[in-house]
């Protein structure tokens, strides 16, 4: 299956979600991926954390969400720290089990190592991880005649992430984050996710730029729900981007009312994300950070399905999170 981006009048609608850190989150992981399956997303990413920190587990779940549900499921694939060699063999086990859709990111390097560098047989960055995926797909179609009609009628397709107010991490302006989408796209990527923004300015700037500067692939909008005060500080710590303090102090205001404070953060997130859709954003990728309400909510606040009561899927036909998958950490969106 090939993912297709903002195709017809209907945009696309998508999840990340981060597999469970131990046996006991479990159970609550599935029945959320089991709300967010209902509604049938155009996708659904599975995070994996930094230099393969939790393989086994995103490969559990992305091979149960190819297996069980009717959603495609788009493999995080980091390569921060790893060698070619190892990031080589975690793309053939991913291929192994059926996945043709990946989201390359750098991932993050070691926060404690500020002089940290990419060993010499590594994987440097996004781009490289790019180049290797094509590289690995064509040498496994060159070998196999079966594989190769396989990949003609499911072609691999690859994500990339891109920053539209730049990477504190990384250190780098919009203007250079133009650049390097630029150069993602050389490398094979088909289409784009945006790092987490508030203010759709951040959103439609960064687009227009990209046109300009030669970037054709579709460019999909990242909205985090902003429905907890304590979550979008804590993003701001872990990604420099910092959320309205105009809005933070609403929420914070409404804190002993959690009907009333999940009410207003659905409300500006529906107008931000209504407001890059009518600006010709082809999609909306909701950062759920495992919590199917607000993104629901999101959904049906812009009249693209949703609502946090929408069907379980646990007497239907498809039924996901049977056993439980192996502890271990997650991340979110990295380079």
């Amino acid at each position: 299956m090939t993912v297709t981006v903002g195709t017809g009048h209907r945009p696309t609608v998508s999840f990340e979600l981060m597999p469970p850190r131990n046996p006991d989150a479990a159970p609550k992981f599935w029945e959320t991926a089991r709300r967010l399956v209902a509604v049938r997303p155009d996708f659904v990413s599975v995070t994996y954390g930094a230099a393969g920190n939790d393989r086994t587990t995103a490969r559990t779940v992305v091979g149960r969400l190819l297996r069980d549900t009717p959603v495609l499921p788009i493999a995080h694939l980091t390569c921060v720290g790893a060698s070619e060699e190892d990031v080589t063999d975690v793309i053939g086990d991913f291929l192994d089990e059926g996945v043709r859709s990946f989201l390359a990111l750098r991932g993050d390097p070691p926060k404690d190592q500020p002089d940290w560098q990419p060993a010499a047989d590594g994987v440097g960055s996004s781009i490289e991880l790019v180049d290797l995926l094509r590289r690995v797909e064509a040498e496994r179609c060159a070998a196999s005649a079966s594989t190769a009609l396989r990949g003609a009628a499911r072609p691999l397709t690859i994500a990339v992430a891109t920053f539209p107010e730049g990477n504190r991490d990384a250190g780098t302006t919009r203007e250079q984050e133009v650049a390097r989408l630029l150069q993602k796209q050389q490398a094979g990527a088909d289409f784009a996710i945006t790092q987490l923004f508030y203010e759709a300015a951040a959103y439609t700037g960064f687009v227009e730029q990209a046109r300009d500067a030669g970037v054709t692939i579709p460019i999909l909008a990242g909205i985090l729900p902003m429905t907890e005060p304590r979550r979008l500080r804590r993003v701001e710590e872990l990604m420099g981007v910092p959320a309205p303090r105009t809005i933070v102090a609403e929420l914070e205001a409404a804190a002993d009312d959690d009907a009333a404070r999940h009410a207003l953060g659905v409300r500006r997130s529906v107008e931000l994300a209504q407001e890059v859709l009518d600006a010709g954003a082809p999609g909306i990728h909701v950062y759920t950070f495992n919590k199917h309400e607000a993104a629901l909510d999101l959904l049906e606040g812009v009249h693209l399905g949703g609502g946090s009561t929408a069907p379980d899927l646990a007497s239907g036909p498809w039924v996901i999170g049977r056993t439980t998958p192996a502890p271990d950490t997650a991340e979110g969106l990295r380079r």
